[in-house]
């Protein structure tokens, strides 16, 4: 059975970071892309980084570039979003995905499993 498990949510002051982990099993984790996707309040849940498998290309929507950087450690079957200066705007649900294969963007469609999520607040 594939699970992925987010942790690593909470409070944080606006300019703050937090790191977010995916614990992934049921799956082979090298031949799946993980992507971290969130929904805020009354919006759509949107597609805000993806690491494809193979060559590990990267994608990050544009509100987030140059803030956040997501990875993996395949030894450990853990992805990682690492969030730096962090916004009022970023608060939201925060959920891991995955999907066989490669994607070149993030798409909520592209996902056939997902996490449960873990709440990020950055207070105004």
């Amino acid at each position: 059975e594939v699970q992925l498990v987010e942790s690593g949510g909470g409070r944080v002051q606006a300019g703050g970071s937090l790191r977010l982990s995916c614990a992934a099993s049921g799956f082979t984790f090298d031949d799946y892309a993980i992507g971290w996707f969130r929904q805020a309040p009354g919006k759509e849940r949107e597609g805000i980084s993806c690491i494809s498998s193979g060559d590990g290309s990267t994608y990050y929507v544009d509100s987030v570039k140059g803030r956040f950087t997501i990875s993996k450690d395949s030894a450990k079957n853990t992805a990682y979003l690492q969030m730096n200066s962090l916004k009022p705007e970023d608060t939201a649900v925060y959920y891991c995905a995955a999907a066989q294969g490669s994607f070149p963007y993030c798409y909520v469609n592209d996902m056939n499993h997902w996490g449960k999520g873990t709440l990020v607040i950055v207070p105004s």
